[in-house]
């Protein structure tokens, strides 16, 4: 079962919303603007993609 778990961006970048994907042992970030990072075991590791992401 996936389960996600959203990471809130700060007002000023409404349009990089992330949250992060479980689909079995792994665990991947995505974004509402289409991005999608790799998969990782680690779920603080998928965390840290989606707030480099955001930060870029």
């Amino acid at each position: 079962m996936a389960q996600q778990d959203g990471l809130e961006l700060p007002p000023h970048l409404p349009e990089h919303r992330t949250t992060t994907m479980e689909r079995g042992r792994f665990c991947r970030a995505e974004c509402t603007c289409g991005w999608r990072g790799p998969a990782r075991r680690a779920r603080s590791q998928a965390r840290t993609d989606a707030q480099r992401h955001a930060a870029d």
